[in-house]
């Protein structure tokens, strides 16, 4: 005649735990180098922005200006992108030419 009921309901409930239990894609907030933007500015960015402390701050800064990239931070991607966009608007104001990015976290990584 029909699917029982109560099989319908278990087989709904736990399609809706599972759903409920999946961790949202992470996303990188990416600095890169130039050779405009202040060293003190980048860092200030990381601490006020990114509240980061002024040691962690620091050490992102120079890997930004070794290696041309740093990772400010790994948000989901509404924080992301107004992190983003706070950033390139405080850069603006500061007449700075940081350029700031986002990036997907690779899938499988942990996070």
């Amino acid at each position: 005649m029909g699917v029982d009921r109560s099989t319908k309901e278990t087989a709904l409930a736990d399609t809706k735990a599972d759903e409920r239990l999946q961790r949202p894609r992470m996303w990188r907030v990416l600095l890169h180098n130039d050779d405009y933007t202040t060293q003190d500015f980048v860092v200030w960015v990381l601490e006020t922005l990114f509240n980061k402390p002024r040691g962690e701050a620091f050490a992102i800064m120079m890997n930004v200006h070794r290696s041309g990239l740093g990772v400010a931070g790994t948000f989901t991607y509404d924080v992301a992108e107004t992190k983003v966009k706070k950033t390139q608007q405080l850069a603006e104001e500061h007449e700075f030419p940081l350029l700031v990015t986002m990036e997907p976290e690779p899938e499988g990584s942990g996070q």
